[in-house]
């Protein structure tokens, strides 16, 4: 019987779209194209998640591979990137259903520091009963470490839980490690669905 509803953050609770960050700051493709593959797609992103550095930190790293004429736009997209981050649509909604038909909600998430900056645009964070959160615990999914890790901290049955992320491999990792878990396609409908037929 599943009893707790864990979320993914990005692209389930909020839309995370790094290009409505490099239209906004950007002024050329060029430009666009070096940003998104040295700060969105380079190393440091994946630091920042992991927690090894800080998100103010990420530009000093970054900027020694990016050409000069750029830093400008580098600074901003380093600094100002959470200015994407939106609520999904219904997801308030959902996470205050699940709640007042009984679930505890949890969040389990791949996300840097700045998490606790943007996140209480959806909701208050003591409204959710854990947020686990990656840079927290130096850990990332899919590695079954961070589900397990997840289900300590906060005392969970993995077979009591469902798991409910944008990424199949992060769906995948989560079953691997005993958890109920299903991938999500910007609808919260059929979620809903599994729920009411008692899956």
């Amino acid at each position: 019987m599943i009893k707790n509803i864990i979320l993914d953050m990005g692209n389930v609770l909020f839309d995370f779209d790094p290009e409505f960050v490099l239209d906004t700051f950007c002024s050329s493709d060029e430009e666009k194209n070096v940003i998104r593959d040295e700060l969105f797609n380079g190393p440091e992103w994946i630091m920042g998640d992991r927690g090894d550095i800080k998100d103010r930190e990420r530009f000093d790293l970054v900027k020694v591979r990016v050409p000069e004429k750029y830093h400008d736009a580098l600074w901003k997209c380093s600094y100002g990137w959470n200015i994407c981050m939106r609520p999904v649509a219904g997801a308030r909604q959902f996470c205050e259903y699940v709640k007042e038909h009984g679930y505890r909600v949890y969040v389990l998430s791949n996300a840097s520091d700045l998490f606790y900056e943007y996140f209480p645009r959806l909701l208050p964070l003591d409204f959710f009963d854990g947020i686990f959160l990656s840079a927290d615990y130096h850990m990332l999914k899919p590695d079954r470490e961070i589900y397990e890790k997840c289900l300590e901290v906060f005392g969970l049955n993995g077979s009591e839980c469902l798991f409910i992320d944008d990424r199949q491999v992060n769906v995948d990792g989560a079953i691997r490690s005993g958890i109920n878990a299903v991938r999500f396609a910007g609808d919260f409908g059929p979620v809903k669905d599994l729920l009411q037929r008692g899956i």
